[in-house]
């Protein structure tokens, strides 16, 4: 059997701890508050932080900057694909009052419909995929200073 590529391991990784989040807050009733989504960044960050370093575990020497941010920004991107489709399954199927109870002000006030939750909600994971995978990239990518180069620094 072929082996799992790393961001799609990855990816599906954080998927499913996403998830397995969303569904913890839905049990004690906390999923309506937008405030405990914050924990999210946490998991996609760490995600991100485990699929370049193991990614730089398997290419070693030849770890290269670009292919790190392919890494990183397929499984960001997959994760938050993954977890906005979960997303409208619950919001439309299994909990038909979330958006009510959640957002009253927009569904009342401002007609919004579900479709706006959930493009806030890919938007929120693909720009955090997008700055994590710098940061992460950027602290394993390989030094290129030469040692005279650090003599003249700080």
């Amino acid at each position: 059997m072929n082996k799992i590529s790393t961001p799609v391991k990855y990816g599906l990784g954080i998927a499913a701890a996403l998830i397995i989040y969303f569904l913890i807050l839905s049990i004690f009733g906390l999923h309506q508050y937008p405030a405990f989504s914050i924990f999210n960044m946490v998991i996609l960050g760490a995600g991100l932080y485990f699929a370049i370093t193991g990614y730089k575990k398997e290419a070693g020497a030849k770890f290269k900057f670009q292919q790190g941010f392919k890494v990183g920004i397929t499984a960001g991107f997959l994760a938050t694909a993954i977890f906005t489709v979960f997303f409208l399954v619950y919001a439309t199927e299994i909990d038909q009052d979330f958006m009510v109870e959640s957002m009253p002000v927009w569904v009342t006030d401002w007609s919004s419909t579900v479709g706006f939750l959930l493009v806030g909600v890919a938007l929120a994971g693909f720009a955090s995929t997008l700055v994590l995978t710098f940061a992460w990239v950027q602290l394993n990518k390989v030094s290129r200073n030469t040692e005279e180069g650090k003599e003249h620094t700080l």
